[in-house]
């Protein structure tokens, strides 16, 4: 067996089987996963796993990193991980799942976007052991002739099986010659780098398997194909019908989510919010635990697996000593319903008037984006000031301190004068 690759030994198979393929929607072809991974397990040689990353949304959360842990999962079985960044194909603009042509991004925009993606996807990934690749490498080059010839081996009636492709054509939405590139610029990345297994989520399967297609047009061994699913927001809950996790998809837009530069605090008291059920999806998709860890998890209470959950998530992104902190000042505030510490100190000017309303001083002090906002936190029964419920947003705070609590995480103290 090759040295350093005594980690394709470490499980069997089989064991790799299950855990790389833990939570997943599509796989193309089951068999040939298998016969792969049995033949790095008896030869040494390390398969080569990519995912691409158009970098377009440089701002991360947890939706974001299923495909990344999953490629981590790989990683940890001695497997070659390609991070590709899709610098070229950024430029084009890739069409999936919308319903108008996506803006193409500038090379600038695209660089800068690329840093800060590295900086946290290696939060998970091992930056030592990660090949980081650039699709500008081999389509930068490509002449109008070698263009031509890729556009050649697919066919317009293809991409019109691609369901936003589709939709868009029978609506009359207009569809851009470009967008049909898209998937045959993806698709020639796999010939490129001659991988033998392509991940992504499952809105991208087509362009997945017009990868697949092109290798063997290529004389290459087609890759696999393995999706997973597009992860949940802590919104969503167990369907008592079909027994299936049902909501949202995660979005920073929908406001349920985990973002990867949230603070401590925060993104430990998001995930300490989730339900029983959605913990467990959470778990699937994003520990870096085993499935035999997690089964033993599920034997024991459910608030200790989800302040595990919760503990693992934070130290992935901060630090072993952020993720205690975190825990205590949860435990602080939320068990103990005690005040942190820490508490931020705004001062706000009354500015000559006899005092300020409560919308606006939550607004001031930017525990609400908006005046409009804080009316429906008040509303919604939100706020608490020094301890009491505030039921009228323009209940008048003259001079003095007060301690503003906002839903279950937020404190300030309030100075007036």
């Amino acid at each position: 067996m090759a040295p350093g690759h005594s980690r394709l030994r470490s499980a069997t198979p089989d064991e790799q089987f299950r855990e790389v393929t833990r939570g997943m929607v599509d796989l193309h072809v089951e068999k040939e996963l298998r016969e792969r991974l049995q033949k790095a397990y008896d030869t040494g040689v390390p398969m080569r796993v990519k995912a691409g990353f158009d970098p377009t949304a440089p701002d991360l959360h947890l939706g974001h990193t299923v495909l990344i842990s999953r490629m981590r999962r790989f990683q940890q079985f001695g497997h070659t991980v390609i991070f590709l960044i899709g610098d070229f194909t950024g430029m084009i603009g890739d069409p999936t799942g919308r319903n108008a042509t996506r803006p193409p991004l500038t090379r600038e925009q695209i660089l800068a976007n690329a840093e800060t993606y590295k900086k946290q996807v290696f939060k998970i990934l091992d930056p030592a052991e990660t090949e980081v690749r650039f699709n500008s490498e081999w389509l930068g080059p490509m002449s109008f002739a070698d263009v031509v010839r890729l556009a050649s081996r697919h066919t317009v009636a293809r991409m019109l099986e691609r369901d936003d492709f589709k939709k868009r054509y029978t609506g009359n939405t207009p569809i851009s010659i470009h967008e049909f590139l898209y998937p045959l610029a993806q698709g020639y990345d796999s010939v490129a780098l001659k991988c033998d297994i392509e991940l992504g989520s499952s809105d991208q399967l087509f362009n997945l398997l017009v990868g697949r297609a092109l290798m063997s047009q290529y004389g290459l061994v087609p890759q696999v194909v393995l999706t997973g699913p597009i992860l949940e927001g802590l919104d969503a809950k167990k369907d008592p019908l079909t027994g299936k996790i049902d909501g949202d998809k995660m979005s920073k837009s929908l406001g349920n989510y985990v973002g990867v530069a949230e603070a401590p605090e925060e993104q430990f008291g998001k995930l300490m919010s989730v339900t029983d059920d959605l913990m467990w999806r959470y778990y699937e998709l994003l520990s870096a635990r085993t499935s035999a860890e997690i089964a033993a998890l599920r034997a024991g209470h459910p608030k200790a697996a989800k302040v595990a959950l919760a503990k693992e998530i934070v130290e992935r992104f901060h630090g072993a000593d952020a993720a205690r902190g975190a825990e205590q000042h949860f435990e602080q505030v939320h068990a103990r319903r005690e005040t942190p510490e820490d508490v931020a100190e705004v001062a706000l000017s009354l500015a000559g008037q006899p005092s300020l309303p409560l919308v606006a001083a939550l607004a001031d002090a930017k525990l609400a984006s908006s005046r409009s906002e804080a009316r429906r936190l008040v509303a919604q029964g939100g706020v608490t000031v020094n301890g009491e419920r505030a039921t009228d947003p323009q209940a008048p705070l003259g001079a003095g301190e007060y301690l503003v609590k906002v839903g279950k995480r937020h404190f300030a103290k309030l100075r007036v004068s």
